[in-house]
């Protein structure tokens, strides 16, 4: 039986994984579109880097192994986010949505403005899931594959309509895709989405604490808290609070940018 106490280091790994992380993603992204060429060659690299840590540490169950797998399978992440948010990937429709378009026609479009991006985030996660099926140590690939869920739920929430909409770290060349958002209304989706995750949460702070091996405890340990951070990104959705005000130093590198491509001739 795993004490508490042994959940506190998974959670602060996490949690400043996830803040330093978004805010580079971010600060990256919103950089002159000149130098998007050079960021999609070291999210490459990182995501090179991440398979390589997935591999180097698949027939692994130590403590230690768990966490670079873990950083492994968000380095692949990282690999496809910088990819959509430079526009690199994204989808084979790039123009807003029609004033006039409602139901199947408003859904379809919306699908085809992010279906080269969904369509690589399953092959990726389709590849990593088959490959942790035959390893020992599977942290990363069940890692990325529930930042796929929690993402897709994000995306099919703001469709449906939130709240907030939390859309300032969006750049400027994807603007077009804020008018696929939904009303700025609370859709009863966006309850059921965030306690189901905060059900999948449990699920896995029960299996740490059921765990009979560090391997598994740490695992489930980093999985609950990436699901407790995905839900409260979706709690950030429904209440009036600006989430972008947490990466405030890469949203001044943003403005620094904006500033420097004023006066350029």
């Amino acid at each position: 039986m795993v004490m508490m106490a042994s959940l506190a280091l998974p959670f602060v790994v996490v949690t400043l994984l996830w803040f330093v992380s978004t805010g580079l993603v971010a600060m990256i992204n919103h950089r002159l579109r000149t130098s998007f060429g050079r960021a999609l060659v070291i999210a490459s690299l990182c995501g090179l880097t991440g398979l390589g840590l997935l591999v180097l540490t698949a027939h692994s169950t130590t403590s230690l192994a768990t966490y670079v797998s873990f950083i492994g399978g968000l380095l692949i992440w990282s690999w496809h986010e910088i990819s959509f948010l430079t526009g690199a990937v994204a989808g084979s429709h790039r123009n807003p949505c029609p004033a006039e378009a409602q139901g199947w026609q408003r859904f379809s479009l919306a699908t085809m403005a992010l279906l080269h991006h969904e369509i690589a985030l399953a092959m990726t996660a389709g590849l990593l899931l088959s490959l942790a099926s035959v390893t020992a140590n599977p942290t990363g690939a069940y890692t990325f594959a529930l930042l796929l869920i929690f993402r897709l739920s994000s995306k099919l929430n703001i469709y449906w309509g939130v709240p907030n909409m939390s859309d300032e770290l969006l750049p400027s060349h994807l603007a077009y895709l804020k008018s696929y958002f939904g009303p700025r209304q609370l859709h009863p989706m966006l309850i059921l989405s965030t306690l189901m995750i905060l059900g999948l949460a449990a699920w896995f702070t029960l299996a740490a604490f059921k765990a009979v091996t560090a391997h598994d405890a740490t695992m489930a340990g980093l999985l609950c808290c990436l699901c407790l951070l995905a839900a409260l990104e979706h709690l950030f959705l429904a209440i009036p609070f600006r989430d972008s005000a947490l990466w405030g130093w890469a949203m001044a590198a943003k403005e620094k940018t904006n500033l420097g491509e004023g006066v350029q001739p």
